[in-house]
Formats: structure tokens, C-alpha cells, sequence
């Protein structure tokens, strides 16, 4: 990565949202069933839409799986 790519490069774990494909890897569930729990869950604190895109809360969406037991 050159400087500055590195400067402006925030991990995933950093980050405030992240969108459905980041999501799918940090936690380890497929994208097609993320976005099924955010259509499941469509008032959830954990979804953020930005214009026509789902984000999703990290923090939140790491609080909603704990208390799940069955993703």
C-alpha cells in the first residue's frame, strides 16, 4: 500500500459500519444470510441505510448476536 492508501485505510474492526460484504467476513456469515437478518429485522438499531445501501452497526450488530442462539 502506498502512503497514502495508508493513511486513510481504517481496519475492520475500527470501523464504525460496515457494509454487507465486509460484514459476511468479519463475522463470518454468508452475505445472502446477513442481508435475510437485516430483512428479518428492519427496525433493528444495528441496520444503517445510506441512500439505497444497508450498513451495518458493528458494535450493535456484535450485541444482537450475543444474544442469539441460532444465526
Amino acid at each position: 500500500m502506498d502512503d497514502l492508501l495508508k493513511s486513510k485505510y481504517v481496519p475492520i474492526w475500527k470501523k464504525y459500519s460496515l457494509s454487507i460484504q465486509e460484514a459476511a467476513e468479519y463475522y463470518g456469515i454468508g452475505e445472502k444470510r446477513i442481508r435475510q437478518i437485516a430483512a428479518e429485522n428492519p427496525n433493528a438499531d444495528f441496520i444503517l441505510e445510506v441512500g439505497s445501501h444497508i450498513r451495518i452497526k458493528r458494535e450493535l450488530f456484535e450485541k444482537y448476536l450475543d444474544e442469539s442462539t441460532v444465526v
